[in-house]
């Protein structure tokens, strides 16, 4: 295993981690899920690289769209729960209370 694909997965492996043992506030949450999908966008940008493919795919430009899709709907989700709750610690929804 090369030190590039070591340096991926302990990326995506330590914001997985931080993803499940660090959930106090939910722009934590947003952010480990960020990481990981940064770690993974650059997995994939480098890939045509290592195989050594003429080509380039679309799935990185793709992965991040999906990325800005999906950080530009936790922070509206963040703003609209500090609204209506008064903070963003997550031990505060109660997702079975309308």
């Amino acid at each position: 295993m090369s030190s590039l694909h070591l340096s991926f997965y302990s990326a995506f492996t330590l914001s997985a981690l931080g993803l499940a043992f660090h959930r106090t506030h939910l722009i934590s949450a947003l952010l480990c899920l960020e990481s990981m999908m940064l770690s993974m966008y650059v997995a994939l940008t480098m890939w045509p690289v290592h195989t050594q493919t003429p080509s380039s795919t679309m799935m990185p430009i793709l992965m991040l769209t999906f990325s800005a899709c999906e950080a530009g709907t936790g922070l509206a989700l963040l703003v609209a729960s500090t609204r209506t709750h008064g903070s963003d610690h997550l031990h505060n929804f109660n997702l079975l209370q309308c």
